[in-house]
């Protein structure tokens, strides 16, 4: 073991944060880089897939509510991409690559489990269309609660400069979060919406669900040893899980079963925005 890896996994183990590419070995900076692209491209790709409901929203006041919700996301992207900077990715050059691919949707009706089906590098969920204003809200109440869960992990972690943003970005989907759980408890509770509510929430519920990853994985126990997360994909899915089904019991939603397809799930987490 080099001393340069002896220094860096002292730091980690004391419970002490990196704060420069000159502390990290090349594997620990590749997995850096890997989970915040994958942050920031699906804060991009999800702020461009809110801006159609900014027109689309049902009341005046909405509107203003998803444009605030469309510059948070790009503000999170922003920052990300300047964390990925700072370690030498040529972030122009990425998204230039990407920037039309960040708006590619499939068919509302597709299921691609666990695939993903571009070269960028958003959460795969972001591929999926928001079509009704239900969809809008069920992805708040889901996905963002699900990022939420994730994120928890970044707080904690060993690079400094991503723990600190965290910070902000985390109170920032934390309103998203509640705008979401706002509006799925007035669809639930009313019978003209009901139905529409309890549809829309499965395959949303279903989509979040497969973003975690894979119990056990060899690449998540990396992460763990690193510090780039805490816990194990299992755990975030499952602390994910409880927290909906305790909600959906009061609003009188109805958890749908979720059935791993371990062969398709991916060797690690997925971290959106």
């Amino acid at each position: 073991m080099t001393s340069q890896v002896t220094d860096m996994m002292d730091k980690i183990s004391r419970g002490a944060r990196l704060e420069s590419a000159e502390e990290m070995t090349a594997e620990y900076r590749d997995d850096l880089v890997h989970l915040m692209t994958m942050q920031a491209d699906s804060e991009l790709a999800g702020g461009y897939g809110y801006v159609a409901w900014i027109t689309k929203a049902p009341t005046v006041e909405e509107k203003h509510v998803v444009a605030q919700i469309v510059k948070d996301e790009l503000r999170h992207a922003t920052v990300m991409y300047g964390l990925l900077a700072d370690l030498g990715v040529d972030v122009d050059r990425h998204v230039r690559e990407h920037d039309e691919t960040f708006t590619m949707r499939i068919g509302a009706d597709a299921d691609i489990g666990t695939a993903r089906i571009t070269s960028d590098k958003r959460v795969n969920i972001f591929y999926y269309p928001i079509d009704t204003w239900t969809d809008f809200v069920f992805f708040n109440f889901c996905m963002d609660r699900g990022a939420g869960h994730q994120l928890e992990d970044v707080r904690q972690c060993s690079y400094g400069p991503w723990a600190r943003t965290i910070e902000g970005i985390f109170k920032e989907e934390k309103f998203h979060i509640r705008h979401g759980e706002y509006w799925v408890k007035r669809l639930a509770e009313d019978p003209a919406t009901h139905d529409e509510a309890q549809r829309t929430f499965e395959r949303w519920y279903i989509r979040t669900m497969n973003i975690f990853g894979r119990p056990g994985s060899p690449r998540n126990q990396r992460y763990r040893r690193f510090r780039l997360k805490s816990r194990d994909n299992d755990v975030v899915r499952q602390a994910f899980a409880t927290e909906i089904a305790g909600l959906c019991e009061k609003f009188g939603l109805t958890v749908p079963q979720w059935k791993p397809r371990w062969d398709r799930l991916p060797e690690e987490g997925q971290i959106p925005g």
